[in-house]
């Protein structure tokens, strides 16, 4: 487990677009945002900050690149007002056709969740 994240900051979120994070780190992120955290002592997840309703589906935290379940559970959680945050607040276009798959658009939407959760926190 990596202890030293990125700060969540649009250059963060910019690095995840671009693929200049791997994807280990963007998990990592996205656990920590939602209230995993690993302890080192028992070498298992605690989970008592995670919202039940991520806890009862995910008592470990999943791996969203690699599963789309839980993305589509990602995706809902985004406040409707802010499912629109790549393209509003950072211009984000969209990848070209033929240069994406299913995990730039897991990627995307773990993007867009920690950008939705930065923006609600600023407020």
């Amino acid at each position: 487990m990596k202890t030293q994240l990125p700060p969540l900051n649009t250059e963060t979120i910019w690095a995840i677009l671009k693929e200049e994070l791997d994807d280990l780190t963007v998990n990592q992120l996205v656990w920590y945002y939602l209230g995993y955290r690993y302890d080192e002592s028992s070498q298992r997840w605690n989970h008592t900050q995670v919202d039940e309703d991520w806890r009862k589906d995910y008592p470990d935290p999943p791996d969203f690149i690699e599963n789309r379940p839980p993305t589509v559970k990602l995706t809902r959680s985004i406040p409707k007002e802010n499912k629109q945050l790549l393209k509003e607040k950072l211009g984000f276009k969209g990848y070209k056709i033929g240069e994406f798959g299913p995990r730039q658009t897991r990627r995307a939407t773990m993007a867009n969740w920690l950008l939705s959760y930065l923006t609600q926190r600023k407020e």
